[in-house]
């Protein structure tokens, strides 16, 4: 079994909701905090305040050409770019998933390189939303994902009507190679969950109800 502290230091602790206000944001900061999760994972426009009230005591994720991905290149690499000036530490970009669909992994490729190369030694996330993929794709843009560079292939945006499943954590597992690392988002709802995405090979979870789940727990002793 998994203890609950290397669980929970493996979760983006994530708040992208388009109703999102300043107080939920830094209340997801505060559970943060308390909780001793990976990043808080927040809308690109709220990126400068939690940078300011964090002070460099957790990472800061935040989301590229999100939630569709069918944003232009230059545009996910100015959101990029931006980002980082305000004071992310990771992105989480979406890949354009017409492209995947039209096999233009060339164009793909060259998305991604360019917002690696925009990262600047920052961690980057690439989502390709597994749920509107079939098996085939989705070993595809392992590859895709692998020879990007990028540091993190992510299961799901959580805004496209399914999530990470144990299934696609095994597949991305058995054809990414061995630097990429994998994310699991969307559904994941209790400790257990977690665990299972960590064992079937994940290393970081997308998540917002474990620590809502945890602070219940400990109102309740």
């Amino acid at each position: 079994m998994i203890k609950t502290e290397k669980i929970l230091s493996a979760i983006d602790h994530t708040l992208l909701s388009p109703t999102a206000t300043k107080n939920d944001i830094l209340t997801l900061c505060d559970e943060a905090l308390q909780f001793g999760v990976a990043s808080v994972c927040v809308p690109p426009s709220y990126v400068a305040l939690v940078n300011n009230y964090v002070g460099g005591k957790i990472k800061i994720c935040t989301v590229v050409g999100f939630p569709n991905g069918y944003s232009s290149s230059a545009v996910k690499v100015y959101e990029t770019k931006e980002a980082i000036s305000r004071g992310a530490d990771e992105i989480d970009m979406v890949i354009n998933l017409g492209w995947v669909k039209d096999n233009r992994f060339n164009e793909l490729l060259s998305e991604i390189k360019a917002v690696r190369n925009a990262c600047e030694g920052k961690i980057l996330k690439v989502i390709v939303e597994t749920c509107l993929l079939t098996e085939e794709e989705k070993i595809r843009m392992c590859g895709i994902v692998s020879a990007a560079g990028a540091d993190y292939i992510k299961t799901s945006t959580g805004f496209s009507g399914g999530g990470a499943t144990l299934a696609d954590i095994k597949l991305f597992a058995k054809h990414k190679s061995p630097n990429l690392k994998i994310k699991a988002a969307g559904g994941i709802s209790s400790l257990e969950d977690a665990e299972m995405m960590l064992k079937a090979g994940a290393e970081r979870l997308g998540t917002s109800k474990i620590i809502k789940m945890m602070k219940e727990q400990i109102k309740d002793i």
